[in-house]
């Protein structure tokens, strides 16, 4: 009896660790796969500033990708360019593109889109990742900063979307990645323009992915709670069993993350993922099955947010 619960003891942890680790593994492959998914395909980025655009243009670039990429800073575009150039190989990669956008100048959307379409005479796959935030009580947002962000936060990628619809319809094929908010499901106080925007342009790709579908067009959405200004830890070379299993990540999706998951979706073709711990999950499924239950949470998180600020 003894020698079989020493047995089990000892057994039970080694198969913890061998599937953790098969699991791990078969995540490795999976995303090395996805990332030759990507190899000749014209991808745009909309914002290839931020820390996310980075990141994609990175794994993208490596990937062997046609990049254009967007910004609004032609300075700063061409200093990302040059980074990607110096750490590649130019043999097999292609150096990337560049175009000026900005979402919140509507009126110069036609020009950029024209130029976007003229790189390379088509396109494969854009991910829409520009964004704007603000947080305030409502009745304290100017009309101007609520128009400023459904600008960029509806208006322009949606002036995209419809500009290369028709030759991504025409050559029946291409990818719309939107990388959404999750507050584009679940709104919440002090942020009443931006959810509102992140609802707008969630329903827009919601609608579009069902008409476009007939022309082998894929619309994807990836809904996260926030990207963190810091990468997730270490370089894979240096990561053991131990650091990954006792190191602090940082709040939020690193950009490492969200862009592995980018291309886990891409390559996939995934309709809608949300990159969220458990708790903002459970809120979106409270909102939609208990209403009433998650607008008193919701309503006694601002009181008790008012009272302590008052203290």
């Amino acid at each position: 009896m003894d020698s079989t619960w020493t047995t089990t003891v000892l057994l039970v942890p080694c198969v913890v660790l061998l599937t953790a680790g098969f699991f791990h593994l078969y995540g490795v492959i999976m995303g090395l796969l996805s990332k030759k998914s990507v190899r000749n395909k014209v991808v745009v980025i909309t914002d290839a500033l931020s820390g996310l655009g980075k990141e994609c243009a990175g794994v993208f670039h490596k990937g062997g990708a046609r990049l254009i990429l967007c910004g609004k800073n032609w300075e700063k575009l061409e200093e990302l360019a040059d980074d990607l150039a110096n750490s590649s190989d130019p043999t097999v990669t292609f150096p990337p593109k560049l175009v000026l956008l900005d979402f919140g100048d509507t009126d110069s959307m036609p020009e950029a889109i024209a130029e976007i379409l003229d790189c390379y005479g088509c396109l494969d796959i854009i991910i829409f990742n520009s964004s704007m935030k603000v947080k305030a009580p409502a009745q304290t947002v100017s009309l101007e900063v609520d128009k400023l962000l459904m600008d960029n936060n509806y208006f322009g990628p949606v002036t995209l979307a419809k500009g290369v619809l028709a030759s991504m319809i025409s050559r029946r094929s291409g990818h719309l990645l939107l990388v959404n908010s999750i507050q584009g499901r679940l709104a919440v106080p002090f942020r009443s323009t931006y959810a509102a925007s992140k609802h707008a342009v969630q329903a827009f790709f919601d609608c579009l992915r069902a008409e476009v579908e007939e022309y082998g067009i894929s619309v994807s959405t990836i809904s996260h709670n926030f990207i963190s200004c810091s990468a997730s830890g270490a370089p894979a070379t240096s990561k053991s069993l131990w650091s990954l299993l006792y190191t602090k990540k940082p709040l939020g999706v690193s950009p490492d993350e969200a862009a592995a998951e980018i291309v886990k979706t891409l390559n996939n073709k995934r309709k809608e993922v949300v990159i969220a711990p458990s708790l903002p999950k459970m809120a979106i499924y409270a909102r939609s099955f208990f209403p009433n239950v998650f607008f008193a949470v919701i309503g006694a998180g601002v009181k008790n947010a008012s009272i302590a600020a008052e203290m």
